[in-house]
């Protein structure tokens, strides 16, 4: 389903992607995670098309993405990091819209858009315009957005953010049953362990290259030391162990605490 090979993104010098190389197969939802600055969301950008890479080929669908974009756009769905929702809408004006420019058809957008907000609990605030909506309202109402065309493949940054956890409970169902009709996720999150339980793989990314990529299922029984064979307890664990995160290694303690 997404296929990127040797994608690098470089802003004046600084080097965010680093010949990037990753494949991501049909019903499956794959994690993307790593520190902040690290590449997840430039990543993410750059395979919805609102930036351009340096260099490096992507295939989405088994299309090229320079070739078929807006082919591509057509069948993708996206929460992008910073949402890009119309604050003047009301919330069931906007999911009106974006279904309308994803093309659902007139006979079934009306029904469509009840359904949506009636799952995520936003029934009761859909005349109310979106800038008075809380951020986890906000997130369901890109959620649902996304999701509005039933798209192939769904591209999600930090989806659970902000969101309840009946909300996020709903939010993981409906991303098993697109998986299960052979549709693609990828998502980025920093709550591992929800990720962990969630995909089916995972990849780290660090200073703008791929660390590490496991099956959730084998991340339990992957070799730490090859002389005690230790073995690592989560995916939190791996992620800590090969980012070396300098910020807990270089501060010990705050001097005022």
């Amino acid at each position: 389903m997404i296929k990127i090979i040797d994608l690098s993104k470089n802003y004046n010098g600084l080097l965010a992607l680093d010949k990037l190389t990753l494949s991501i197969p049909e019903s499956s939802i794959f994690g993307f995670v790593g520190p902040n600055g690290a590449g997840k969301s430039t990543t993410l950008n750059i395979l919805t098309g609102i930036i351009l890479p340096t260099s490096g080929e992507i295939k989405i669908l088994g299309y090229d993405l320079k070739k078929k974009s807006i082919d591509i756009k057509k069948r993708i769905g996206v929460i992008p990091e910073i949402l890009a929702l119309f604050d003047g809408l009301t919330g069931e004006e906007h999911l009106t819209f974006v279904g309308k420019v994803y093309g659902v058809k007139k006979n079934i957008l009306p029904d469509r858009i009840k359904e949506l907000l009636d799952f995520f609990d936003l029934t009761s605030a859909k005349d109310r315009l979106i800038e008075s909506y809380s951020q986890g309202m906000r997130k369901k109402l890109a959620f649902a957005a996304s999701i509005i065309h039933s798209p192939d493949v769904l591209f999600l940054d930090e989806p659970f953010e902000n969101v309840d956890p009946i909300s996020r409970k709903k939010m993981k169902e409906v991303l098993n049953k697109f998986k299960d009709k052979g549709k693609t996720v990828m998502i980025t999150s920093h709550s591992l362990i929800e990720l962990e339980d969630l995909c089916d793989e995972v990849a780290i990314i660090n200073k703008g290259k791929i660390v590490f990529q496991s099956a959730t299922k084998d991340i339990r029984s992957k070799i730490k030391d090859k002389i005690t064979k230790e073995t690592y307890q989560s995916l939190e664990e791996i992620f800590l162990d090969i980012t070396k995160h300098d910020g807990i290694e270089k501060v010990k303690d705050l001097s005022w605490l």
